[in-house]
């Protein structure tokens, strides 16, 4: 069983910047990918952004040129910086990974924009 634990998250408001935090218990060498996805109230849950161990990244072009997700120095590990923040911004934001073919998923972690 892998576990994915998160970290980060917060309110701020339009304009302002978050970071958000991923540490799979699973070891990199048997996690195909990670990734960042979110869930508005109302919404289906929706990429973010994902990173292959490679370091090799997509984003959701709601996203682009705001937000950018990387591996820290432990590569079972990914950062989510989040730039120019807007009120659709707001949802739970969820980790991902994919260990041998199975798909793991975090607690969520909530971020909300407002004024």
């Amino acid at each position: 069983q892998v576990q994915l634990v998160e970290s980060g998250g917060g309110s701020v408001q339009p304009g302002g910047s978050l970071r958000l935090s991923c540490t799979a218990s699973a070891n990199i060498l048997v996690i195909s990918s990670m990734a960042w996805y979110r869930q508005a109230p109302g919404n289906q849950r929706e990429l973010v952004a994902s990173i292959t161990p490679l370091g090799r990244t997509k984003y959701a072009d709601s996203v682009k040129g705001r937000f950018t997700a990387s591996r820290d120095g432990a590569e079972n590990t990914i950062i989510l910086r989040m730039n120019a923040l807007k009120p659709e911004d707001t949802a739970v934001y969820y980790c991902y990974a994919n260990v041998r073919g199975l798909d793991y998923w975090g607690q969520g972690t909530q971020v909300t924009v407002s004024s």
